[in-house]
């Protein structure tokens, strides 16, 4: 069979080995955010609190929980801390009386200032030895894996 199809045996060969780059290259990012947020005296969810409000500003509680991929209710422990913390203040929304707005406060804009940096060297130290051409290619390749989740 491989003999008569050799294009279905090579890509599911190449399938098999994309995957397991993708896992270890999350693994490695995963392996490096874990590290930076024990120096920092912060859990990964709360530093992706951050993250998620830096970039996209105040959000609603039930946005920001599907975007981190918790439950309101688990959000509201972690978002309690967060205020506790200053990193963050609740907010009512102007629009809509039901909805609580997050957002950061001039300390969580910081972190997020901060974090934001390491992530950036990381990117930069990681695509060094790319041409221009191959970062531009890598940009659209992870931009439609990203819009497929």
């Amino acid at each position: 069979m491989a003999a008569e199809h050799p294009n279905i045996t090579q890509h599911h060969s190449t399938d098999h080995t994309l995957n397991h780059v993708i896992i270890e290259f999350y693994e490695k990012l995963s392996s490096w955010e874990h590290a930076i947020v024990r120096d920092k005296g912060f859990s990964l969810s709360q530093v992706h609190t951050i993250e998620l409000l830096g970039v996209h500003g105040a959000m609603r509680m039930k946005e920001l929980a599907d975007k981190i991929g918790v439950t309101t209710g688990t959000l509201t422990v972690q978002i309690d801390k967060m205020v506790e913390a200053e990193w963050v203040v609740r907010r009512p929304h102007e629009t809509d009386r039901r909805s609580i707005l997050v957002e950061l406060t001039e300390k969580g804009q910081t972190l997020f200032i901060e974090h934001d940096a390491l992530h950036l060297q990381l990117t930069t130290d990681l695509t060094a030895g790319m041409s221009s051409e191959e970062r531009t290619v890598l940009l659209n390749l992870l931009t439609r894996m990203n819009r497929e989740f």
